[in-house]
C-alpha cells in the first residue's frame, strides 16, 4: 500500500513538474513575440507618413536673356526700350496667307508661323497675318498719327512709341481671321480664330503677349490678336502659368 501511495506521489510530482516547465515556455516565447512588435510597430489608420519633399526648384532666368539682341526672349515694353538703329539681321518673309506685302519675322518666329497657319488650315480655321516686323521710324510715324487723332495719353494704352515696340524684334505678329472684319478689334477673342490662337498658340511657340486683365502689368490695352514668339518650350511655361510676359519672367519694373 506505502508502495502504491509513493508511485502516486511521484506521479503527482512529475506532472506538476511538466505544467510549470510548459507554462514557462510559452511566457517565454510571447514575451519574445511582444518585443518584436515594439520594435517594428505597423502603422495603422492614423499613422502620419510624411510625404515625400518636393524638390522642384525655381527656374531662374539669366537677365541678359531679356536684353540681349539676338535673345529670342528679348524684352521691348514701356520700361525697356530697344535702340533706334536695331533691325533683326534674319528677317525672311514667312510663306502665309497676309493682308498686306511686305510682312517679315525672324527666321525662327517665321518657321513657326507657318507651322501654326497650316495647322490652323487643317482644322478649318484661315489665318491671315496682318503685321508683323516694323522699324523704328515707321512706329514712330505710326504713333505720331495715333497720337493726331487721340492724344498721346490714349494712343499709348494701344500703340507703342517708337522704340518700345515689341513689332520692332521681329517676334510679335498681329492675326485676323479671314474676313478681316475683326482685325484690330477685341471682338477677334470670340472669333474661332482667335479662340483656336489662344488655345494653341503655345504649341508652336507663340504666346496671347496682352492678355485680358494684366492691362496694368502690361502696359497696353487687351489685344486678342497680338501674339510673340518665345520658343515652343518657354510658350508653354507661360502658357501653363497663366501669367502675361512679366509676371513669368519677374520683370516688373
Amino acid at each position: 500500500m506505502k508502495k502504491i501511495l509513493l508511485i502516486l506521489l511521484s506521479l503527482l510530482i512529475f506532472i506538476l513538474i511538466i505544467g510549470i516547465t510548459s507554462k514557462f515556455i510559452h511566457n517565454s516565447k510571447n514575451n519574445e513575440v511582444e518585443e518584436l512588435h515594439s520594435e517594428t510597430p505597423i502603422p495603422t489608420e492614423n499613422t502620419s507618413i510624411d510625404e515625400p519633399e518636393n524638390n522642384e526648384k525655381t527656374v531662374e532666368y539669366d537677365p541678359s536673356l531679356f536684353t540681349d539682341l539676338n535673345s529670342i526672349l528679348i524684352l521691348a515694353n514701356k520700361s525697356h526700350p530697344l535702340p533706334e538703329d536695331y533691325e533683326p539681321s534674319d528677317l525672311v518673309t514667312p510663306n502665309v496667307k497676309v493682308n498686306k506685302s511686305g510682312l517679315s519675322l525672324r527666321k525662327e518666329a517665321s518657321d513657326a508661323i507657318e507651322e501654326m497657319f497650316n495647322a490652323a488650315k487643317e482644322e478649318g480655321i484661315n489665318l491671315v497675318l496682318g503685321s508683323s516686323y516694323r522699324s523704328y521710324s515707321y512706329q514712330a510715324s505710326l504713333f505720331s498719327r495715333y497720337v493726331a487723332k487721340d492724344g498721346e495719353e490714349k494712343a499709348a494704352k494701344y500703340s507703342s512709341k517708337p522704340g518700345q515696340s515689341e513689332h520692332q524684334t521681329g517676334l510679335a505678329a498681329d492675326i485676323s481671321d479671314e474676313s478681316g472684319e475683326n482685325f484690330l478689334k477685341q471682338s477677334f477673342k470670340d472669333t474661332k480664330e482667335g479662340i483656336w490662337l489662344k488655345d494653341n498658340s503655345y504649341k508652336f511657340g507663340y504666346i496671347l503677349r496682352y492678355p485680358e486683365g494684366k492691362e496694368e502689368i502690361t502696359g497696353y490695352m487687351f489685344e486678342p490678336w497680338h501674339f510673340r514668339y518665345i520658343g515652343k518650350e518657354e510658350a508653354l511655361k507661360v502658357y501653363n502659368s497663366g501669367l502675361c510676359f512679366e509676371e513669368f519672367y519677374k520683370i516688373l519694373d
